[in-house]
C-alpha cells in the first residue's frame, strides 16, 4: 500500500467471514406469486401429526445452534405471510412454525467482502479509559447475489491513536420490523427494533424494501447535534433495487432502534451525500457528487428534502481526472471542514485524498491534497473489484485522524494520521 508519509497504517484488518448468518425473508417463485405461497402451505397443512413434529425437531437441531430464539423467527415469519397464503381456517402452533420456516432462508452476508467503513463515536462513553473513545464501525457486507447490508463493530481508540476492537457478538440478528408482507409493496420508510440482550456487533441491517431489494450501500455515518441540544447518529446511504438507485437516511439515538426514510428532490436520485454534522446558518448542510464527477454542497430546511447543490470542487490532478468524491461527512476543526475524498484516476484506480473547506462558508475551498494519502500498490490491487482504496466516514480523536479504509472492495484496515502534518501537506 502506498501512502503519504505522515500516514501510519495500522496492521489491524477486518475481513469477510462466511461463518456470519441471518436468518432472512423468503418467497420462493416470482414476487407476489400468492398462489405459490398458497401450494406451500397447504402440503403443510396435509402432513400428519408426527411428520410435522419430526420436521420441527431437525430444523431446531440445524439451525438453532446458529441464530438466537429460530422458534420466534418462524413464529414471526408465519404471522408476516398468513394473509396472503390463503388460508383463513385454525393452524395450531406446530404448523404454523413449520410453514414459517418455509419462507425463511440462511444468509451469509458478509461470504464476499467486507469494506467501506464508517466511525462515529459510540453513544455510550461510560467506563471508557482517559483519554480514549468508544467508537461505532459501520461496514458494507456483501453476500450471495452481491446483495450488500449494513454490519456494525466496536472498539475503542486510545489515546495514543491505538485502536482494538471489541469482542464480536456470536451470532448475528436482523432487527424486526415494525411491518412486513410477502412479496408486496412496502411503504417509503421503515423502523426497526431490536430486542434486549444483544451487542451491537451482532445487528445487521438487511435490504428490507423493495427500493433495497438489491442492496444498502455505503452508509456515511455522522454524530447530529441539533441546536435544542439533541444528539443523533444520522447516516446517508445508497438504496439499490436493481434497476436503480436512490438515497436514503437512516437514523437512530441508541443503535437498537432504526428509522429509514427516503431522501426526496433532485438529489436523492444521485450518490454519495454526506451530511454535515450540525446546521450551518440555520440550515442542513450535505456535501454530494450528484453528477457521478464533482463535489457539490447543498443546503435544506428539510432533512429529507434535497435540492442538487452548486459544484464546489472539481478534478484537478491526475490522480483525480475521472471523479472526485466525498469519502464521508465532513469533521469541524479548528481551521475549517476536513473533507476526506477520493478520487479515480487511469485503470478506474481509487485512490483517497483530502480537502479544506471554510467553516462558515463551506462554498469555500481553503486547501486540498495535491497527491493522494493511501493507494494501493502492486501488492494489494487484487481482490474482489481490483485497485481501489476507499472510506464512508474518519473520526478525530484529539488532533488524531482515525481513518478506515477497504481495499479492493475485499476487506478493511485502518490507518492514523496528525491533523498538523495532514493540513500542513495540503495547498
Amino acid at each position: 500500500m502506498s501512502n503519504a508519509a505522515f500516514v501510519d497504517r495500522l496492521t489491524l484488518e477486518l475481513r469477510p467471514d462466511p461463518s456470519r448468518v441471518v436468518i432472512r425473508p423468503y418467497v420462493p417463485g416470482a414476487d407476489g406469486d400468492h398462489a405459490r405461497a398458497g401450494r406451500i402451505a397447504s402440503r403443510v397443512m396435509e402432513l400428519d401429526d408426527a411428520t410435522v413434529v419430526d420436521e420441527l425437531r431437525d430444523l431446531t437441531r440445524d439451525f438453532a445452534g446458529h441464530h438466537a430464539q429460530v422458534e420466534a423467527v418462524f413464529r414471526r415469519r408465519y404471522a408476516e405471510v398468513k394473509g396472503v397464503i390463503g388460508h383463513d381456517y385454525p393452524v395450531d402452533d406446530a404448523r404454523a412454525l413449520l410453514i414459517g420456516a418455509y419462507f425463511c432462508q440462511e444468509y451469509g452476508y458478509e461470504a464476499a467482502a467486507l469494506f467501506n467503513p464508517s466511525i462515529v463515536p459510540h453513544p455510550d462513553q461510560s467506563e471508557v479509559p482517559a483519554g480514549s473513545v468508544r467508537f461505532v464501525l459501520s461496514l458494507r457486507a456483501v453476500g450471495e447475489g452481491h446483495v450488500s447490508s449494513i454490519a456494525f463493530r466496536t472498539g475503542l481508540c486510545d489515546a495514543s491513536g491505538g485502536i482494538v476492537l471489541e469482542p464480536q457478538g456470536a451470532r448475528a440478528i436482523v432487527p424486526q420490523l415494525a411491518d412486513a408482507a410477502l412479496g408486496g409493496s412496502r411503504p417509503a420508510g421503515v423502523r426497526m427494533q431490536c430486542e434486549a440482550g444483544y451487542s451491537l456487533s451482532e445487528i445487521v441491517i438487511f435490504p428490507s424494501t423493495p427500493a433495497q431489494r438489491n442492496g444498502i450501500e455505503d452508509l456515511r455515518l455522522v454524530r447530529f447535534a441539533d441546536y435544542d441540544g439533541t444528539v443523533s447518529w444520522l447516516g446517508t446511504y445508497t438504496a439499490y433495487s436493481g434497476q436503480g438507485i436512490r438515497q436514503e437516511l437512516l437514523r437512530t439515538a441508541d443503535f437498537c432502534s432504526f428509522a429509514l426514510d427516503t431522501i426526496h428532490g433532485s438529489a436523492g436520485a444521485g450518490k454519495g451525500m454526506a451530511l454535515f454534522p450540525r446546521r450551518i446558518a440555520g440550515r442542513y448542510a450535505m456535501l454530494g457528487r450528484a453528477d457521478n464527477e464533482t463535489i457539490s454542497l447543498a443546503y435544506s430546511d428539510d432533512l429529507y428534502e434535497w435540492s442538487t447543490g452548486a459544484t464546489i470542487i472539481e478534478p484537478r490532478w491526475p490522480w483525480e481526472f475521472v471523479q472526485i468524491g466525498n469519502c464521508g461527512s465532513p469533521i469541524e476543526i479548528a481551521e475549517g471542514w476536513l473533507v476526506l475524498t477520493h478520487g479515480v484516476g487511469p485503470m478506474r484506480n481509487y485512490a483517497l485524498g483530502a480537502c479544506l473547506l471554510d467553516r462558515n462558508d463551506p462554498s469555500k475551498l481553503l486547501g486540498r491534497m495535491t497527491y493522494p494519502l493511501v493507494r494501493a500498490d502492486a501488492t494489494e490491487r487484487k481482490g474482489y473489484v481490483p485497485n481501489v482504496t476507499y472510506s464512508c466516514g474518519a473520526l478525530l480523536h484529539d488532533r488524531t485522524l482515525i481513518l478506515p479504509y477497504a481495499v479492493a472492495d475485499s476487506f478493511t484496515t485502518f490507518a492514523t494520521m496528525p491533523v498538523d502534518r495532514l493540513l500542513t501537506a495540503m495547498r
